[in-house]
């Protein structure tokens, strides 16, 4: 599996994303808001460090397709109940099973890929798109995880319409949300909120963890290399 340069890791990660949710979601819900309706995302630009972007494109550039790979066959036994748990949960917004397979393989790949958990993912997803490939929002965010299109002139190619590409905007989105996450020190709340442009507001983090929820399954954690 390939995974993100070296290069950004280590300047960036200080931990792996295996150990964040529960504290991230304590911080969360020990707020005692409800979560309100979210906005869809408005990542700020930021002024990023050259070895941070060059190491962003880099990820982003790489064309290979999605091929996860197992080491054993436990791990691609829990990795295929996984799929097919939610598979069947997201019947109603992808109904297409073929596209349905494809677009999970391709999160649960993105996902791990970042560091991050398929299932937070997916809640993420929920919120920002409601599963819609070609969502756009009022501030001109794109796809499944409305990413903003300065991003394909900071990290890519400066070609927006990329950016309804099912493969590259989960790459983009994924790839974006370790990089806030790492930024605030493996913070989950502040990341999402960063994510969301809204770092410090309750709303939107509230909307994601309850999102994922929905999402979470045993084999999520199913590691790959």
């Amino acid at each position: 599996m390939n995974r993100l340069p070296r290069a950004l890791l280590s300047r960036l990660r200080q931990g792996r994303f295996a150990a964040l949710p529960r504290t991230a979601a304590v911080l969360a819900l020990g707020a005692g808001l409800l979560a309100a309706p979210a906005h869809a995302g408005n990542q700020k630009e930021e002024a990023l460090g050259d070895s941070v972007r060059v190491a962003l494109s880099n990820a982003i550039h790489d064309a290979r397709p999605p091929k996860p790979s197992f080491s054993n066959p436990s791990e691609r036994l829990r990795f295929e109940q996984w799929l097919g748990e939610m598979s069947e949960r997201l019947k109603r917004k992808l109904p297409d099973a073929q596209s349905r397979i494809e677009f999970l393989e391709t999160a649960w790949y993105e996902a791990r890929r970042a560091g991050l958990d398929p299932g937070l993912v997916l809640g993420l997803i929920q919120v920002e798109s409601a599963y819609r490939k070609y969502a756009v929002s009022i501030v001109g965010a794109r796809g499944y995880m409305q990413v903003m299109p300065f991003w394909t002139n900071v990290i890519g190619d400066s070609d927006r319409r990329k950016l309804f590409n099912m493969q590259t905007n989960l790459r983009y989105g994924c790839a974006i949300l370790r990089m806030y996450l790492d930024m605030e020190g493996g913070n989950l709340y502040l990341a999402l909120g960063r994510y969301n442009g809204s770092r410090g507001r309750p709303e939107y983090p509230n909307a994601v963890l309850a999102a994922w929820n929905n999402w979470k399954h045993a084999a999520s954690a199913v590691a790959a290399r």
